[in-house]
């Protein structure tokens, strides 16, 4: 009960803190309802993310076999979908229902979602993750670009603005593993996915008293010219919010289809990312034709960051899979239960973002501020670091076989550093550098990039199943075999851990790799974004 009282004091401390920062700074009042919002629906998502897997090995299938296979799979399909979804609720909000409409149908959908899981029943799981798939596709584009349209165009304060708002989406994070992974391990995982429905909830009610005090302005509302159309007899919100319902048994269906083997999902995928790129070239043609060659450029840039996006999350996503199944089994863990490790992540972040937010902001006054591309870079050089950390800590093995604790700390500190360099950045630059009219449009595409990370995410993890490591013939072979030359492979424990630990010397060196590369084609990316540095 300590623990849960000190949990909650923290995130009261962080909140105030938040508060007074944005008003001494002088960002917009609304930035810290829609902070304080996405603080809850984070809390909500992650509360589940770091229960899921283990739920599903140790509880719900645990007498299946094969059931860390399955449950990798879900993952992968869950949070596929999660971030699909986006792309679907940007373009209501732009062209329907306005992004205030949508942010309140997708938090409902998956506060409902959320009790759902409190049910052990097949109806009720898969019914929860359709819920909340749906739920957040009408949330995350559209309270991101809320944010986006505080700010006027130059302001300078737009990246810390984001950078603050992305320090809400981790206190949630790092709150939610401490608390929900805490009392579902411990009392009941029914109860830990209860407690994210509360959290979920809450979101609902902070966002629904900034709209009853005015603090959003004019921002955010339905367009005027479908505030009184109907179709079918019905207006256009009633009639999407109907629609919204409707999809979640589908998306359901998706995921048993994927928890039964059934490779499904990668072709829904493949023709979203055909669908979704396709149009973004007709508006980078449109743009063209009507004499707007940088608009159309700027279009091209989104498309090459989102693809450095889904390199990166790609193998950040290991954290709710691979990663936290190799601390449950081979991490000496102090004072933490494996799903509480998810916490460690934006645990830093919470401490860093403020630091972060001012940098920004500093270097740009002296005018040595990296541009997106250089930051971008920076942010995978920094994730390979963190993943080669996870990996040398084979050689740190102890008696009993178990892996130094420090390990998650020092790797996930690198890592998080290169989050900061990457995530928050890129959701300020797409709402720079997207068409005016199809902003929440772009913020999907945005995280339709996420959508291909988690599935790529899937296919890494389940590398760990067959109990075998990777051949070390080629160049990445022979690097891993220089991370691990001193160790002695018949020590208690290192089977196992080598296992995951091969995987992580190998994301290691890949995207160190992408980094540079990255960093030479700089100036090639800044061209196309043109007076958006």
């Amino acid at each position: 009960m300590g623990q849960i009282i000190g949990y909650i004091l923290f995130t009261i401390i962080a909140v105030f803190g938040a508060k007074w920062f944005i008003e001494k700074d002088g960002h917009p009042k609304a930035l810290f309802y829609l902070f304080f919002a996405e603080m809850w629906e984070r809390f909500s998502f992650y509360g589940m993310r770091a229960l899921l897997v283990l739920y599903i090995i140790k509880d719900y299938m645990a007498s299946v076999e094969n059931n860390e296979e399955i449950a990798y799979g879900i993952y992968a399909a869950y949070g596929a979908l999660v971030y699909a979804t986006p792309l679907l609720g940007g373009f209501f909000a732009d062209r329907f229902i306005g992004y205030r409409k949508a942010i309140m149908l997708g938090g409902v959908l998956m506060a409902i979602g959320h009790f759902f899981m409190a049910f052990p029943t097949d109806f009720f799981f898969y019914g929860a993750l359709g819920l909340l798939i749906a739920g957040n596709g009408f949330f995350k584009p559209n309270i991101s670009s809320l944010v986006g349209a505080l700010y006027k165009e130059g302001d300078i304060k737009r990246d810390s603005g984001f950078t603050i708002f992305y320090m809400g989406i981790n206190l949630g994070a790092a709150v939610a593993p401490l608390l929900c992974g805490y009392i579902g391990e411990m009392w009941g995982w029914h109860y830990g996915f209860g407690l994210a429905g509360v959290g979920m909830l809450a979101g609902v009610v902070v966002f629904w008293d900034g709209i009853k005090k005015g603090v959003f302005g004019e921002k955010g509302l339905q367009p005027v010219e479908y505030r009184e159309k109907k179709f079918f007899n019905l207006n256009i919100d009633k009639l999407i919010y109907v629609f919204a319902c409707l999809i979640v048994p589908i998306f359901a269906y998706l995921i048993v289809l994927e928890a039964g083997g059934t490779q499904f999902l990668g072709t829904i995928i493949n023709v979203l990312l055909v669908i979704s790129v396709g149009y973004a070239a007709y508006l980078m043609y449109e743009n063209y034709r009507d004499g707007q060659p940088a608009a159309a450029n700027k279009i091209g840039s989104i498309l090459i960051l989102a693809v450095l996006c889904a390199v990166f999350w790609a193998c950040f996503e290991q954290a709710g899979s691979s990663l936290v199944v190799w601390a449950d089994k081979c991490i000496d863990l102090k004072f933490m239960v494996a799903s509480q490790t998810n916490a460690i992540n934006p645990g830093y972040i919470i401490f860093l973002a403020f630091p972060f937010a001012l940098l920004w902001e500093k270097l740009d006054l002296w005018g040595v501020n990296p541009n997106t591309a250089k930051k971008f870079a920076m942010g995978i050089g920094f994730l390979g670091l963190g993943f080669l950390v996870f990996a040398y800590s084979i050689n740190f093995i102890n008696d009993a076989g178990k892996l130094p604790f420090s390990t998650l700390w020092i790797g996930w500190l690198l890592i998080t550093t290169g989050e900061l360099c990457l995530s928050p950045i890129g959701l300020s630059k797409v709402t720079q550098l997207s068409p005016k009219k199809s902003v929440a449009f772009f913020m999907g595409l945005w995280f339709l990039s996420s959508t291909v990370a988690h599935y790529i995410a899937g296919v890494l993890a389940k590398l760990t199943i067959s109990g075998q490591t990777t051949s070390s013939e080629g160049l990445l072979g022979k690097l891993n075999n220089m991370l691990f030359s001193g160790v002695d492979s018949a020590a208690n424990g290192v089977a196992e851990a080598m296992i995951y630990n091969d995987l992580f010397g190998k994301i290691g060196f890949v995207t160190i790799g992408i980094a540079i590369v990255t960093l030479l084609i700089s100036p090639i990316i800044k061209k196309l974004m043109h007076d958006i540095h």
